[in-house]
């Protein structure tokens, strides 16, 4: 009988003290052989108490292993775990997420081995247990077709042959060879990139509901913001570094954003007396249509949910727009030019 593959969980963590211990829980308790798998948490500098909840666990689980990652982003963290496991398959996982089947590693490996893939892509619901109803929010708001890409299966219970770029996963070692490591410049969508190029050279990827991990959403609107100004910065990072990637999808929220920035400077110069009143009928009409955009959307989620979300989804979608508009613009005018030549040497390759 053969052995079955080496699975090495890559876990890029910083200040997670409130989940990784239950996201270690879950995965020491999983249904594949202990001597086949290992756990790398990579620790960008934590200022809580992860550290010690993950050497907690460490001291009972010899599979689980604390490595230090220097560069602190996520992306380097990625790294660390890439070139330090011994893994056949290599699989990303975040430190605040569940993980609601016993057999994930298992269903892993069958997918691999069934399908031939050289990656595998999973659904990312942010749907676990115990969240508030704002957060149940903030997932209604997410999934909704304004409220996320419309090309990502990230949300999706789709299974079959995918582009891995939304949701690319786990990966065979070779794939390193092909196309590289993450690129460390990237703080936010450095999953993204690198899932690109997985698709540029060629290679698979192969997505089935049985790899779903469930993810926390954020549970306040400062929260929320940040998140998406950071996913904004790193779309406009992907755009520089591969053009091609641009899309109306991109540009919509950046366009948002400086529509609001702009309303609000005319209505502080009408309010002034610097213009008259009858100026902002133009901006009135545009936010008059996005209103009823939003409120359409809010409606259909509250259709098959319940109406007690409808109090937070109009704040939560005027949230994901602006901050990811806000997080473009940021990295446009202010950010690290990613696509400069001089940038590139060594970062990500090696």
């Amino acid at each position: 009988m053969h052995a079955p593959p080496f699975i090495t969980v890559v876990i890029p963590v910083h200040n997670e003290e409130r989940f990784i211990g239950g996201t270690l829980a879950q995965l020491v308790r999983q249904d594949y052989p202990e001597t086949s798998f290992e756990i790398l948490v990579c620790d960008g500098g934590s200022t809580d108490r992860t550290r010690d909840a993950v050497l907690e666990v460490a001291a009972r689980h010899s599979m689980v292993r604390l490595l230090d990652n220097p560069g602190r982003r996520s992306s380097s963290g990625r790294n660390v775990g890439f070139k330090n496991g011994r893994g056949d398959y290599f699989v990303v996982i975040d430190g605040h997420c569940a993980i609601p089947s016993a057999t994930l590693l298992r269903d892993i490996a069958a997918a691999f081995e069934k399908s031939g893939a050289d990656a595998l892509g999973r659904a990312q619901p942010l749907a676990p247990d115990g969240i508030t109803v704002f957060q149940r929010a903030v997932a209604l708001a997410r999934a909704a077709r304004i409220g996320h890409g419309g090309d990502s299966l990230i949300y999706s219970d789709h299974a079959g042959f995918v582009s891995p770029v939304s949701n690319g996963a786990m990966y065979r070692k070779e794939v390193f060879d092909t196309v590289g490591y993450v690129d460390e410049r990237f703080d936010a969508c450095e999953d993204v990139e690198f899932n690109y190029r997985v698709e540029k050279a060629g290679l698979t990827a192969y997505m089935s509901p049985e790899l779903t991990v469930l993810y926390y959403p954020r549970d306040s609107l400062g929260g929320l913001y940040r998140q998406m100004r950071r996913y904004g910065e790193g779309r406009c990072r992907l755009w520089r570094k591969h053009p091609e990637t641009l899309s109306p999808n991109t540009l919509v929220p950046p366009v948002f954003a400086v529509a609001v920035l702009a309303a609000c400077g005319l209505a502080l110069a009408v309010l002034t007396g610097l213009l008259p009143a009858w100026t902002l009928w133009p901006a009135g009409a545009g936010f008059g249509l996005y209103a009823a955009l939003v409120a359409i959307q809010t409606v259909a989620c509250c259709l098959g949910a319940g109406w007690r979300y409808g109090l937070y989804l109009p704040a939560i979608f005027f949230v994901v727009h602006f901050g990811l508009g806000m997080g473009f613009l940021r990295e446009l005018f202010v950010g690290d030019r990613v696509g400069n030549p001089k940038n590139r040497k060594g970062l990500f390759h090696g």
